[in-house]
């Protein structure tokens, strides 16, 4: 209940975000804002009005809203009217939302980054807690078949006479540990999602590559440590990190539409709100750092996706603004009405899509 309650704040945060930046670039370009919405109606109260702006929140918790003056499709004309304005600043308005998204991310990446995230480190430094993690298993090795998986933290290692690690929980220590015991069980205590389990792995020969005489369980181990930066280090590494997130992104969404283009779209990896759901919890598990982490590629993927020229985004509507100006005329307001009714189709049968993937991945 708490992990989506969390969920519902970070989206909420987010758009609202993205809204803001429709706001403040329509009062600047003298747009009229009629209304400024923290949820969606139904309306639950009036904060009052602004100016010419009203303060809502609405009963639907998931995102805001903007009410532009003569918004698309309304043909609404008159002082404030958003048909009325350029087109170049309509494109500047719709833009905003995405730009408010990216800043949003520098800003969440910053914030993280100073609070602490969890990094690998090659030695603990002093006074610091570090946690031992699962950074990858070798398939069909005895830890795969025992149950670790990447992202466990084991919290404890011993044979069957309770000897145990005596140096310290680090990579270097387990492997010595488990070279000497080839052929006989020890049993690993590890953290999985919140879980303290434990389970019977027997080293055996020839399970990694090339060190095949050397008794190995299987699994590449890491220290995670979470490390807090200064706020002038974490804010230009921000930078690079949200740069970095948008080429990820961006590559990863392009690779979605080249092979759905094919005819063979592969949704394999695309995340809805139940996976949302699953991915906040674990976060929150390793602290806020890691939560504001997640939430600043959320904010990524609005971005990108808003930009996605389909209806009823903002990218389906600055192309339709292309379009206008090449053809010099505006689009007919009953065609603006059924390409956003058709984007909207599309977008909440993409959810219901990824939903059910969501599902299918949690009950596997």
């Amino acid at each position: 209940m708490l992990t989506a309650l969390l969920v519902i704040a970070i989206l909420v945060f987010l758009i609202v975000v993205h809204e803001f930046g429709h706001f403040i670039a329509a009062k600047i370009f003298g747009v009229r804002v009629e209304e400024f919405g923290v949820g969606y109606p139904p309306r639950a109260l009036s904060f009052g009005r602004w100016g010419e702006t009203e303060y809502t929140l609405n009963w639907i918790p998931f995102g805001g809203f903007v009410r532009l003056f003569g918004d698309e499709g309304e043909g609404v004309h008159g002082r404030g009217s958003l048909m009325d304005a350029p087109r170049w600043k309509q494109a500047v308005i719709l833009v905003a939302g995405v730009a408010m998204n990216a800043l949003g991310a520098w800003f969440l990446f910053s914030l993280a980054l100073h609070i602490g995230v969890p990094q690998a480190v090659a030695t603990v430094p002093v006074g610091q807690h570090a946690q031992l993690i699962v950074s990858d298993v070798v398939p069909a090795s005895p830890a795969a078949a025992a149950g670790l998986k990447a992202g466990d933290e084991i919290t404890d290692i011993t044979d069957s006479k309770g000897a145990r690690v005596i140096d310290g929980l680090t990579p270097e220590a387990v492997v010595a540990f488990v070279s000497a015991r080839g052929g006989k069980p020890i049993t690993v205590s590890y953290i999985d999602n919140g879980k303290q389990l434990t389970t019977q792995v027997t080293p055996a020969n020839a399970v990694v590559p090339g060190a095949e005489g050397r008794p190995a369980l299987g699994i590449a181990l890491a220290l995670v440590t979470i490390e807090s930066e200064p706020w002038g280090a974490s804010i230009e590494d921000a930078l690079y990190q949200t740069g970095n997130a948008f080429e990820n992104v961006g590559g990863s969404l392009w690779s979605i539409l080249n092979s759905a283009i094919h005819g063979a779209p592969n949704l394999s990896g695309v995340v809805g709100p139940v996976g949302i759901v699953n991915y906040v919890g674990q976060a929150s598990q390793e602290g806020y750092g890691s939560v504001l982490l997640l939430a600043a590629l959320i904010s990524v993927n609005l971005a990108i996706i808003n930009l996605i020229p389909i209806p009823a985004l903002d990218g389906g509507r600055l192309f339709v603004l292309i379009i206008e100006a090449l053809l010099r005329r505006r689009a007919p307001r009953l065609s603006i009405q059924v390409l956003n009714f058709i984007g909207v189709s599309l977008i909440i049968v993409l959810m219901l899509v990824v939903t059910y993937h969501d599902i299918g991945r949690l009950l596997a």
